[in-house]
């Protein structure tokens, strides 16, 4: 079993990404600011509050993980649609060289579609709401997953979806070639599920795809 960093592990994909690995007997460090809020209580679990854009929380964290789960959100008012957003660049850029010097080469992060090569994507009639709405967050994610791309780790980009609160079913498609990518529904969970099976396996390494039911 690994033992796994989740960064904004306290709501979202990455509550499920802790939920979902304990449940498979991984060990989690679930890195957030209010972590000390993440209502699960078990033994493998390891709650530290902290930025992940801050080099000393990160670097704290670091420290004997297999890997990473990179999976911040952006706050859940209009702030992201009407100011800059810089932080998933932010915060990768802290990363990826703290991961580099600890020695850990494992990193998932979640982006979106509509994020880096998967906006060409977009079908027309997505593109002028996407771009009014989401467009500052992910004219930064795309500068995320070019940081990845380049990091010279062993990286897989998770574009879901519009995401559900569905319950988990294992029952999803994933897109990696670009002329399959399409929008689609997809629950947090499987999200979860997808994460957690590529770094259990090893698999989608350098890897992009697009997650939908």
């Amino acid at each position: 079993m690994a033992h796994i960093l989740v960064i904004g592990a306290s709501r979202g994909i990455g509550l499920e990404v802790v939920r979902q690995g304990l449940e498979r007997g991984h060990r989690i460090r679930a890195l957030a600011r209010s972590a000390d809020g993440i209502a699960i209580n078990d033994p493998a679990l390891e709650k530290v509050m902290g930025d992940a854009t801050d080099p000393a929380s990160l670097a704290q964290a670091l420290d004997g993980v297999d890997a990473v789960v990179l999976a911040l959100g952006v706050p859940k008012d209009w702030r992201f649609v009407l100011k800059p957003v810089t932080l998933f660049s932010e915060a990768t850029r802290t990363l990826l060289p703290l991961m580099a010097e600890a020695g850990v080469r494992r990193l998932v992060a979640v982006t979106g579609f509509g994020a880096g090569r998967s906006r060409a994507a977009l079908s027309s009639l997505e593109k002028l709401p996407f771009k009014a709405v989401m467009g500052r967050a992910y004219d930064d994610k795309s500068r995320q997953e070019e940081m990845i791309e380049g990091s010279g780790l062993d990286w897989t980009i998770v574009r879901p979806g519009i995401l559900t609160n569905n319950r988990r079913t294992g029952d999803y498609k994933v897109l990696e070639a670009p002329e399959a990518w399409r929008n689609g529904m997809i629950p947090r969970a499987d999200v979860a599920d997808f994460i957690l099976t590529a770094i259990e396996d090893g698999s989608h390494l350098l890897a992009d795809p697009v997650l939908v039911r």
